[in-house]
This record gives structure tokens, sequence and C-alpha cells, in this order.
């Protein structure tokens, strides 16, 4: 099985709770832990579990890929060690991204190959990203918003856009991503996919809302 279909509190916004990359998980510290085991099996990667910003909204206050982690100021002292140990056991990069704009999963697109970034973004955060993530940014609104991290989501084999993304907009994310990229949906209609979707390039986890149709899309566009 390469497709779970979850919630986490009954709440079917799981992309907000936890996000993955090919190399590790970021999940929330309040996630039981059998929950936590079938993330791990499914992803075929270490999960994590902790708080940012001391919250449980991991994706929403976090991007990374594999080579490097991006948190906003706001998060806690405590919170930075953990960070900093996890940077150190897995050797990858770790950043306080010190823009004003906190919710830094909203902003960010990236896998291992590239980044495409809101525009609300300063060229010095821009070079501190691509230093920390190791890759090439671009700027890049999507369906028209400043908010590419709510309206994308990619892996190392694809990248699921908001329905109405241009073909502009897509081939911006396609040349920089050097993956393929579809437009979709999940959780019954919702185009800020990432809030409802935790992938890697081994597996898809999804809200339990989303439907057949659009759970065979995600497959098709993340190829699991």
């Amino acid at each position: 099985m390469k497709v779970l279909s979850l919630n986490f509190f009954g709440d079917c916004n799981i992309g907000l709770f936890c996000k993955s990359c090919d190399s590790f998980c970021l999940i929330n510290s309040a996630i039981p832990e059998n929950i936590k085991k079938k993330v791990e099996d499914l992803l075929k990667v270490r999960v994590f579990k902790l708080s940012i910003a001391e919250t449980e909204l991991i994706g929403l206050f976090s991007a990374f890929n594999s080579n490097g982690i991006l948190v906003p100021k706001i998060v806690s002292e405590k919170e930075v060690e953990i960070l900093k140990n996890i940077g150190k056991e897995i050797g990858i990069n770790f950043e306080i991204l010190k823009t004003k704009y906190t919710a830094i999963g909203n902003l960010i697109i990236c896998n291992d190959k590239g980044a495409v970034i809101s525009k609300l973004l300063n060229k010095r955060e821009k070079k501190i990203i691509e230093d920390c993530l190791g890759v090439e940014a671009v700027y890049s609104k999507i369906a028209g918003l400043n908010i590419p991290g709510s309206c994308g989501l990619a892996t190392n084999k694809g990248c699921l856009l908001h329905r109405d993304a241009t073909q502009e907009e897509i081939e911006i994310v396609q040349d920089f991503l050097k993956v393929e990229v579809g437009i979709g949906t999940v959780n019954f209609g919702s185009p800020f996919v990432s809030s409802g979707i935790i992938s890697n390039s081994y597996g898809i986890i999804v809200g339990e809302k989303t439907t057949g149709a659009e759970i065979a899309r995600i497959m098709e566009v993340f190829k699991v």
C-alpha cells in the first residue's frame, strides 16, 4: 500500500501537522505512536516528533528538503535545540528565516531539486533559503496568489498545484523543481493542496475527505 487516508484529531488538514521529504519527516508531538508508525512505514523515512512555534502546526511553520530545514523566528529556544540536534543527526542544514511572515510553509514549495518562493520574501531571504536548502529558488505566484506553499506540494517525482494555476506558473514550477507538474484538489475540492497531503517519493497520505477521483489524480502526479 502506497496511499493512506488519515485525519489527525478529527482534522483532515493533515498537511498542517506533518511534512515529509525523502530523508525524514516532521510530525506534531501530540500524534499517537501508532499513527506515527503508520506514517513511518508508508513514507519509509524516520519520523521526528516536535512542536514548532509552540504549536502543533509543523507544516505551517516549516519548509524543508533533504538538504535543510527552515523555520520562522518565532520558534522557541527549546525547539531550536531540538531542530539543531535533528540537523546534526541526519547531516543537514538548519536555519531560522527571520522574515516578518512567519507562516513560511505557506511561502515555499520545494523538493531536492529547487524551490518556488513567495514574492513577499526579499532577496536576502531568498539567498538564505537557497543556501539552507541547497537549491536554486525562483519567485512566483500560484493561481495569482503570493502563497505558493499553500497552493502546491512537491516531491522529487512530481508537483501538484492549485486548480487555478496558470500555464505560465506551471512552466516556472516545472523548470525550477525539475519534475512534471499537474493541477488538482484534495479533501473534496480544496485547491490548497498542501494542507491535505503528506508525500515523498515513497508514498502519499491524504486527508480522509479526499475522494477516489482526487486520490487517482494525486497518485498520477506524484507517480506513486
